[in-house]
């Protein structure tokens, strides 16, 4: 079931992300915009990064953000992958490999 909300580019779907807001017509969170603006990104070179989104739909999240705080905090926090798990990066070659020691997948 979709659900509108008071805020113009902010929606709920249920079947996406569990129905937490996302930016209407696309999968893309509220929270992913706050993360990269948290960051330090100004909202104006958010789309640089997300092209598939607007201004104005930056605008938006920013705006629901700021009236929905805990939520979004929670949401960013439910998500946030914990440090003892995050993984060293790893090279091309090194993924090729392993998959090969791994043998075919069933």
């Amino acid at each position: 079931m979709d659900s509108a909300t008071t805020y113009e580019h902010i929606t709920r779907h249920e079947e996406v992300l569990s129905g937490e807001p996302i930016i209407d017509g696309t999968r893309t969170p509220v929270r992913a915009i706050v993360e990269e603006w948290r960051r330090g990104t100004p909202p104006e070179e958010i789309p640089e990064g997300m092209p598939h989104l607007s201004l104005a739909q930056v605008f938006a999240a920013l705006a629901y953000y700021s009236d929905h705080r805990d939520e979004i905090n929670a949401l960013i926090e439910r998500n946030r992958i914990p440090d003892a798990q995050l993984g060293s990066s790893v090279s091309g070659d090194e993924l090729s490999q392993h998959s090969q020691d791994r043998g075919p997948s069933s």
